[in-house]
């Protein structure tokens, strides 16, 4: 993120891209732990209520070098919310859900943000301009946290340990491939490193902030 802002729009880019992404960054970042707390709660699971992580206190779920890739590369993640699988009635399918949660309020954020983005900027051109420097940075802000948020849901889908990705699948997976898959995890995770290296996920995250885009545009096209 601030690094294609360092080379796209040089250092006033830089300051502005810096002071919108960080309320985004915590924004996205702490809905998603959130969401991973209110769905094992709701199985079931008290942990997470219990040691204090139903809130949206950033403080809570920051971690400072999942922050720093967010700030950075547009990607990365918070501390793992605590779950307590023995809760559960069905102690796999729970854990899926639950991991499925964070992803899933950071693709619907991503769409909600998206449609704000392009109500002001709509009003904005309605109203010849008037609403002025305000309004384009408000509508900024909800730019920056619409692909915040959904290259960080697009980056915990990865089926790699610890991402969400992993635990979802091993919910659905039989019992004898999800046990194999995990024998492999040292080598998924070596794979994912090579794909962070030469890009790849980059093409993930555009592809999928594009799917998104394009969702929220036809439904915003519905109501002009």
């Amino acid at each position: 993120m601030l690094v294609n802002s360092l080379f796209n729009d040089g250092l006033r880019g830089l300051l502005v891209t810096l002071l919108l992404t960080l309320p985004a960054i915590v924004l996205c970042l702490s809905i998603h732990e959130l969401c991973h707390g209110l769905a094992a709660y709701a199985l079931g699971d008290r942990t997470a209520a219990n040691q204090g992580r139903l809130t949206l206190d950033p403080m809570a779920h920051i971690d400072p070098l999942g922050f720093l890739c967010m700030l950075l590369l547009g990607f990365g993640w918070a501390r793992p919310v605590p779950v307590n699988i023995s809760s559960f009635k069905n102690r796999r399918l729970g854990m899926a859900v639950t991991a499925a949660a964070g992803p899933l309020s950071n693709f619907i954020l991503g769409f909600l943000s998206y449609l704000a983005f392009f109500a002001i900027t709509y009003a904005t051109r309605e109203a010849a301009g008037t609403l002025g420097l305000f309004a384009w940075v408000v509508a900024l802000f909800f730019r920056y946290l619409a692909s915040l948020s959904i290259g960080l849901g697009a980056f915990n889908l990865l089926p790699v340990y610890p991402l969400d990705g992993s635990r979802i699948l091993d919910g659905f997976l039989p019992l004898k491939w999800s046990m194999r898959l995990q024998q492999y995890q040292t080598y998924l995770l070596f794979g994912l490193i090579l794909l962070m290296w030469f890009g790849g996920t980059g093409i993930l995250i555009g592809t999928v902030n594009g799917w998104v885009w394009g969702a929220a545009y036809r439904v915003f096209a519905l109501f002009v």
